[in-house]
């Protein structure tokens, strides 16, 4: 019996009865909450499955920019790769995604603790046109970490590029 069998086993599986996503085969439901208008948040290791459409797919953690509860609203801003910067991925957010939760249990909570544990170091950067984040951030289900640059809206791409390119030598070749 593997590691998932087992804690379904013993705690249930949390999944929603019905739920149109289709999980990995290691991957299981740690907390659910149904959304207003239709379809559920689940939140598993890997991410958070949202509704989309008929059906429902999955952010990843490491792409999960902001996350706020307020009033029965969880306000989701996922960032989407567009690039990169040596070792670094480019991101652009994009706009964020309103989900009315009336009972919400376990999820806010859960999103939060899974967003914040994704990030294992953050720096903001600020330019004469603008400023940008750099995150190393953990990727559910793989080894080691991703590189990350998330430019504000209007900076200049190239002065991002140059300094993550710069950024990323410094990380693979410190100082002796």
């Amino acid at each position: 019996m593997g590691w998932t069998e087992l804690v379904n086993r013993l705690f249930g599986d949390r999944l929603p009865e019905g739920f149109p996503g289709s999980l990995d085969p290691e991957e299981s439901a740690l907390a659910s909450a149904p959304v207003s208008g239709g379809g559920h948040l689940v939140v598993t290791a890997l991410g958070l499955w949202v509704p989309a459409g008929e059906g429902a797919r999955r952010i990843g953690w490491h792409l999960i920019s902001k996350a706020a509860w307020r009033d029965e609203t969880l306000t989701v801003t996922e960032a989407e790769e567009t690039g990169d910067a040596g070792a670094f991925v480019v991101l652009a957010d994009r706009d964020p995604v309103r989900f009315t939760v009336t009972r919400p249990g376990k999820v806010p909570l859960m999103v939060r603790q899974r967003v914040d544990g994704s990030i294992r170091s953050r720096h903001r950067e600020e330019f004469a046109s603008g400023g940008a984040w750099f995150v190393q951030r953990k990727v559910p289900g793989r080894d080691g970490t991703v590189l990350q640059v998330r430019p504000d809206p209007g900076t200049d791409p190239d002065v991002v590029a140059a300094i993550a390119r710069e950024a990323a030598a410094k990380l693979a070749n410190p100082p002796s």
